[in-house]
């Protein structure tokens, strides 16, 4: 195996790096600490986030670690986003101006990234590649492996670059208009500090998705010692309304009325999150809350919180895990393999672990 060659990456010191990862909030948020690292062994260069067009928010949020954003349009072979020609066109013109001395692919296995980076025009690239594809320089980039939990694949390749980590803990820089925003919710909605549960039943895509009627047998169950709070974005109101509804008086739906600020402050003043495998989850992680994660369709292994007593995750194993399916084809076994009775059992161990400690 051909090492690294971390030396020559950083032989003068950059003025101008781009980081590549067009993802979604968990993925960005289980990129924090490589971010992290990489603002801590770079502090004078300008670092630039290469991202969806959401990601714009991400940057004001973490300027700590990045101080710029060049919204990514789309390419031939990613799912995350249709690629148009033209936007793609203009998007290679832009980057190319900003004439970037380092980039770096943290985007995934590099088939298709490590080509989009290239084009980029940056004067050093580094990254992943799978292990047999010769194409790409072993020396800047290292064999990609998706047997770690996702926190660690991106610090892997820091690591390897010679950037010394800075812990693997996750962040959610918090402002004062967060805070307000959640006092305002909780005036509303008469929420106490830690005498209510936060539901989140969305996700993404339907396959990643718990049955909305196990969630309201989950709620029902708990709304007699809490108060229930349904979680979710703008599309997923009318999911929260209804679940809300199932589950009773004791019950509150909160979905579409939430910044992700005032949302990280929401879950870290629950006395737990329960929610399925997608973004929320890693914000719980961020926020040191308690979460009962149920996995359905990811790879739980992977996308699993690094604390597993403060974050348990359900899943039920199926040969088809991991899926990559928008709807499940054949009945979503992994979500009902996972029983109302195993949540609410998590959940009430949780709760009652927490009750003991605050005792």
């Amino acid at each position: 195996m051909i090492a690294m060659d971390a030396a020559a990456l950083w032989d003068s010191p950059p003025k101008r790096v781009a980081i590549f990862r067009a993802l979604q909030l968990g993925d960005l948020l289980c990129a924090v600490p490589a971010l992290r690292a990489l603002r801590a062994f770079l502090p004078r260069a300008r670092i630039t986030l290469i991202g969806l067009a959401w990601a714009q928010d991400f940057v004001k949020r973490f300027h700590r670690h990045v101080d710029d954003f060049l919204p990514f349009p789309g390419f031939p072979g990613f799912p995350e986003q249709e690629a148009s020609a033209e936007d793609l066109l203009r998007f290679f013109v832009h980057a190319r101006r900003r004439e970037f001395d380092v980039a770096l692919q943290l985007h995934g296995s590099g088939e298709f990234s490590n080509v989009l980076v290239a084009l980029i025009g940056a004067k050093r690239v580094a990254g992943f590649r799978r292990d047999n594809d010769r194409r790409f320089d072993p020396s800047r980039h290292l064999v990609w492996r998706d047997d770690l939990p996702e926190v660690l694949i991106p610090l892997r390749l820091i690591e390897a670059l010679g950037i010394p980590p800075r812990g693997t803990e996750l962040e959610m820089p918090l402002s004062t208009k967060d805070l307000a925003q959640w006092r305002r919710l909780a005036d509303r909605c008469r929420l106490q500090p830690y005498r209510y549960v936060c539901v989140h039943p969305g996700a993404r895509m339907p396959s990643r998705r718990w049955p909305l009627e196990r969630f309201a047998a989950v709620g029902r169950s708990l709304a007699d010692d809490w108060r229930v709070v349904i979680t979710g974005g703008a599309s997923e109101i009318g999911m929260a309304r209804d679940l809300a509804q199932d589950i009773g008086a004791n019950a509150v739906s909160v979905a579409g009325e939430t910044s992700l600020g005032s949302l990280a402050v929401l879950i870290a003043k629950s006395k737990l999150l329960i929610c399925n495998d997608t973004g929320v989850s890693h914000v719980a992680a961020a926020m040191r809350a308690q979460s009962v994660v149920i996995a359905s369709g990811s790879d739980a292994r992977r996308w699993a919180p690094l604390d597993r007593e403060r974050h348990r995750v359900l899943a039920y194993d199926v040969p088809c895990r991991p899926c990559a399916h928008y709807v499940c084809p054949i009945g979503h076994p992994c979500a009902l393999g996972v029983s109302v009775d195993a949540v609410v059992s998590e959940a009430r161990t949780m709760l009652d672990k927490a009750l003991r400690r605050a005792a």
